[in-house]
Formats: C-alpha cells, sequence, structure tokens
C-alpha cells in the first residue's frame, strides 16, 4: 500500500483549519496540524474543536509559533510535507484597529516564514487563506478574481493582498505552485465567537441587544463551512502547471443583507431580536458577493447551502455546546 501523501495544516484549531484537517484524513492523507493557540478569542475553543474534531482521527495539533522562523523550519524539516494548507492567521477586521501588531507578526512574518520553508522543501501545491476584504469598498457586484484589490480598507485586508502578491513572487521566482482562497463570510458550527451569526445567537438567547450597522443594509455572501471545506479540498490535490499562482474565491454567491440574516436567525431561533442601531464601522464594507465561475471551472464545484439550512445546523451545535460552558 502506497504511502499516505503528508500534509501540513497550519491553525488547525482554528474554525476553518479543524474543519479541513478532518476532511483531508478522512480522504486518506496523513495530516499533521499545527496552531499557537493564542488568545484572540474563548481559547478553550480551540481546544475543544481538537477535542472534537482531531482527536478522533489521530490528528496532532503542536503548538508553533509561525512567526519563528527556527520553529517552522524544525517543523517543516521534521514532516516534510507534500501538501501544505496554510489557514493560520490573525483574523477579524476591527480587532486589526486596536492591535495591528498582532496581523503583522502572524499575517506577514508568519506567511513569509512558510514561503520560505516551502521553498526549500518544494511541496506539491501550498493551498492558503486570503480573504474577501481584498475587494475594499467595491461596489462592482459580483466580485470576480481579476477585479482590482489595490484599496484595502482594514490592516487585516491589507495583510491579505501583501500575502497573495508574496506567494505571487515565490511562484515566480521558485516554480512553486500556490493557490489563494479568497473566503466569504464562513459560518457554521464550531466557529469564531467575535463573527456576526455567534455573537448574535448569544445575545439573542440571552434577550440582549444586537448591534445594527448601517441600518442593516450591509450585504454579505455568508459561506457554510461545509462548502469551503469541500472547496479546499478539491482545490488542494485538483491538477495544475507547476509553479503557477492562482486566486479563487470560495463564496456562496448569494448575498444577503444583514437585515434579512437577523430575520432568518430569528426564525431558526423561534425568538425575535433586540436591535441596536448604529453607524457605519471602520474597516467595514458595503457588500461582498463571489464570481465562483473560475472555481466551478477548476474543481466542478462552487457553495450553495441555504444560509436558513446552515444556522439550523450551527443552532443545534450552539445548543449542544454551551450546555459545558461554565
Amino acid at each position: 500500500m502506497p504511502d499516505r501523501p503528508a500534509v501540513l495544516v497550519t491553525g488547525a484549531a482554528g474554525f476553518i483549519g479543524s474543519f479541513v484537517a478532518a476532511r483531508l484524513a478522512d480522504n486518506g492523507m496523513a495530516v499533521t496540524g499545527c496552531d499557537n493557540f493564542n488568545g484572540y478569542y474563548l481559547p478553550r475553543l480551540k481546544h475543544d474543536r481538537v477535542d472534537s474534531l482531531l482527536k478522533p482521527r489521530r490528528i496532532a495539533c503542536e503548538k508553533i509559533e509561525l512567526a519563528d522562523p527556527a520553529q517552522v523550519n524544525e517543523l517543516f524539516d521534521r514532516l516534510k510535507p507534500s501538501y501544505v494548507v496554510h489557514l493560520a492567521a490573525q483574523a477579524g477586521v476591527r480587532y486589526s484597529l486596536e492591535h495591528p501588531e498582532a496581523y503583522v507578526q502572524s499575517n506577514l512574518v508568519g506567511f513569509a516564514n512558510i514561503l520560505e520553508a516551502c521553498r526549500r522543501w518544494h511541496p506539491v501545491h501550498l493551498v492558503y487563506a486570503s480573504s474577501s476584504s481584498v475587494y475594499g469598498e467595491s461596489r462592482r457586484v459580483p466580485f470576480h478574481e481579476d477585479d482590482r484589490t489595490d484599496e484595502p480598507v482594514s490592516l487585516y485586508a491589507a495583510t491579505k493582498k501583501a500575502n497573495e502578491v508574496m506567494a505571487h513572487s515565490y511562484s515566480h521566482l521558485f516554480g512553486l505552485r500556490a493557490t489563494g482562497l479568497r473566503f466569504f463570510t464562513v459560518y457554521g458550527p464550531w466557529g469564531r465567537p467575535d463573527m456576526a451569526y455567534f455573537s448574535f445567537t448569544q445575545k439573542i438567547l440571552r434577550g440582549e441587544a444586537i448591534p445594527v450597522f448601517a441600518g442593516g443594509k450591509l450585504e454579505r455572501d455568508f459561506t457554510y463551512i461545509d462548502d469551503i471545506v469541500e472547496a479546499v479540498a478539491r482545490v488542494l490535490t485538483a491538477h495544475g502547471a507547476d509553479g503557477s499562482h492562482m486566486i479563487l474565491n470560495i463564496g456562496n454567491h448569494q448575498p444577503v443583507t444583514v437585515a434579512d440574516f437577523i430575520a432568518t436567525l430569528e426564525r431558526v431561533l423561534g425568538m425575535k431580536a433586540r436591535l441596536e442601531f448604529l453607524p457605519m464601522q471602520p474597516g467595514d464594507v458595503p457588500a461582498t458577493c463571489a464570481d465562483t465561475n473560475r472555481l466551478r471551472e477548476l474543481v466542478g464545484f462552487a457553495p450553495a447551502t441555504a444560509l436558513e439550512d446552515g444556522l439550523a445546523r450551527f443552532r443545534d451545535w450552539f445548543l449542544e455546546w454551551r450546555k459545558d460552558l461554565p
């Protein structure tokens, strides 16, 4: 029996990373994960993901600081990965307004160290997370991968655009095959507490008011986690030219207003929300909508889970998970 291909998943204790690592293991790959287990949000949630999604599949998740080149080099030298899925990052638009140093270290220094390690070991494919935030305040929808993305409106978006440019240069100079995935508002079980669907659910169940910015008119392309994972798994092993660099949108192509999103969440929870209307926040963008034709042409798949179905699955997980909260 041939050896299983070795794959490194960074950020494997994170929301997307834990699901991707689990899926790749189910697909027969030899998966090793790493994470720095930082305290950006509820630290317990990362450990719970590891316990529920990774340990049952015997996936090790090592504590690694990617901003430390020595740790990254030692990890690559030991694992010799054939595939690298780089999902580790400092996430969140608003957090970047107060903690820019975290984004520089994780998203820029950390990614540079990953690229250098890939240059040395030359994996078959590096797939890394970008973000729909790179499109900035563009009002041309749906967003296409070839649109201009040189006017980010948050530091988080700027670091993600920088990742794309850095990866392109390494692909050009060293023949590294790399693909950047622009994720569009990912949601689902085991998600991040700072995301709207998670925090809104908590507040509605507690009877607390939820903040609604810009009159609820902002539009978001909510993309369910299972669709994200399916896309990542297919892209990772898709045939492509060696040394190429590609950008792909990973979104649901069905944007909804925040007001409609709240109405859907109310139906799913069977409760009405108390609303607190606030002005648009710095770093926010008016709308996101993914053109997914390039993804569909490459791997024969594009996200399509209906928002109400995805939120119902999140509700079921959340009500079960919160029973164990202190």
